[in-house]
């Protein structure tokens, strides 16, 4: 990536890169930092989590400059395309350039979080820069659960100001995100064998847009697990049909791109079923023609095999219609412009012997509609006789109206490139709504380069983004308060 700009940034990309960091299998990239902190004397610490925080004095003529902190989380989502075969355990992410976007070959790229990763990297391993004190914080699986920031004393990190180098909009300093809650529904059952005179299809969806579930959620794109669980609905108040297999979705934070759906309906019934796929499917086509113009549909016979009880089967179905599923509310604080303030997102289903379980997640910048949101989801999967566990969920991050920081990060942008950039709230979850309860009065930003379709084997990078992302972030450091 020597060609890239800037070089130093996008070596340290393609360093890591070559690395595994699946969500909570990171040991190897940790170990990779701290020996990239000990082959250049630099101070390094790992907390009882994971978390690595390597720390760099302060350039001549900045030492008075108070302490500030770079976060960046070290872990990355995998997903890939479902033809393409990649282990994310052993394998390097195989990058491109196509024009002005750096791609993955059929998985995702990493720069979510890595691109942060790779500018403090850039940091600790010039001596050509100006800044204070520096330290560098990397947390662990923040993808799956912020298990780094949970995990993290109070005591890890001394500087006053933070930067967080997970954004994905350059232009844009977020000053605020949602909170979130995840709740999982599991379906215990026997299977059975099926009913006499069946006949058994599948339903596939693949080819759809996905993307992050927070950051894309207000975006209209179709949700895999919500059309196909449209579909059986319809064929169910129709006829018999029967549950055999569901999986769709991998992850948590992600809008689902496929899905596979196995069922029996009555022999005679076939031929009805298969009329009704080809009107929905063109239907759904229209419906989402303009964030998903790549649906691919199929419908074809496959082996008898044994279903889920009748009374499991309908309620699935109907609680998969049921729930919401994307905005459920726009904030009124003028502050925030228009900011998606609650969201649902139906994550993933995945059948297996003896239970199918559903994970959704929930986000809110407002704590109280946050767990009504959830409690909302909670209670459509109880009538529908699921057993529902939910995780503690992260807080949100408030915007701070009297920050020093947003004002130097704003006045850096506009000296560089003559125009204001967007100060905003974002809607997915950020480690900083933890640390603003970890470390009260600690003043905080965000900002990070363009990137699209994260989350997703589409993920990409906006080169001249770096750069300038680059750029800006220096020119914060050289005007942080003295001490």
């Amino acid at each position: 990536m020597a060609e890239l700009k800037p070089a130093r940034v996008f070596e340290q990309f393609a360093k890591i890169n070559q690395i595994p960091r699946p969500s909570k299998h990171e040991e190897q990239i940790i170990s990779y930092l701290q020996q990239f902190a000990k082959d250049r004397g630099l101070d390094c610490k790992t907390d009882e989590t994971g978390n690595v925080l390597i720390k760099k004095p302060a350039s001549k003529g900045y030492e008075k400059l108070a302490t500030t902190i770079l976060q960046s989380h070290m872990d990355m989502v995998t997903d890939k395309l479902v033809d393409v075969e990649f282990d994310f355990y052993k394998d390097p992410i195989q990058t491109y350039v196509d024009g002005e976007w750096l791609h993955a070959k059929g998985t995702t790229l990493g720069a979510d979080d890595g691109i942060g990763v790779a500018m403090e990297l850039a940091l600790l391993d010039s001596d050509d820069l100006q800044h204070g004190p520096l330290e560098c914080v990397f947390t662990r699986d923040e993808e799956t659960g912020l298990t780094g920031a949970f995990g993290m004393k109070e005591d890890f990190m001394t500087g006053k100001y933070l930067v967080n180098l997970d954004s994905e909009d350059e232009g844009q300093i977020f000053v605020s995100c949602a909170g979130g809650i995840n709740t999982t529904a599991t379906f215990d059952f026997t299977r059975e064998d099926a009913p006499k005179d069946c006949f058994f299809m599948q339903a596939a969806l693949k080819g759809l847009t996905g993307g992050h579930s927070g950051d894309d959620i207000e975006k209209k794109r179709a949700n895999a697990i919500k059309i196909l669980a449209r579909f059986l609905y319809m064929e169910q108040e129709k006829m018999d049909l029967r549950l055999a297999q569901w999986n769709s979705g991998r992850m948590h934070n992600a809008i689902p791109r496929d899905g596979k759906v196995i069922f029996a309906v009555p022999f005679d019934k076939k031929e009805e079923v298969k009329v009704d796929w080809n009107v929905f499917s063109s239907d759904v086509d229209d419906e989402y023609h303009v964030t998903d113009p790549n649906m691919v549909w199929s419908l074809e016979s496959t082996d008898a095999q044994s279903v889920m009880p009748k009374t499991i089967s309908e309620k699935f179905i109907l609680a998969l219609q049921a729930v919401d599923n994307g905005v459920f509310a726009i904030t009124q604080d003028k502050e925030l412009n228009g900011l998606v303030e609650t969201s649902s997102n139906v994550a993933s289903v995945q059948s297996e012997a003896t239970k199918v379980v559903i994970v959704s997640s929930q986000r809110s910048n407002v704590m109280s509609n946050l767990r009504n949101m959830a409690n909302t989801v909670k209670a459509v999967m109880q009538l529908a006789g699921a057993e529902v566990l939910q995780n503690d969920g992260y807080p949100a991050w408030n915007m701070n109206p009297h920050s020093k920081l947003v004002k130097i990060t704003v006045d850096a942008y506009k000296r560089l490139f003559n125009k204001e950039p967007e100060v905003k709230g974002i809607h997915a979850g950020l480690e900083c709504g933890l640390f603003s309860e970890k470390y009260p009065g600690i003043d905080m930003v965000s900002f990070g380069p363009t990137l699209r379709f994260v989350h997703t084997p589409d993920e990409c990078l906006y080169i001249p983004t770096v750069q300038m992302v680059w750029d800006h972030l220096l020119e914060v450091l050289k005007n942080i308060p003295q001490k």
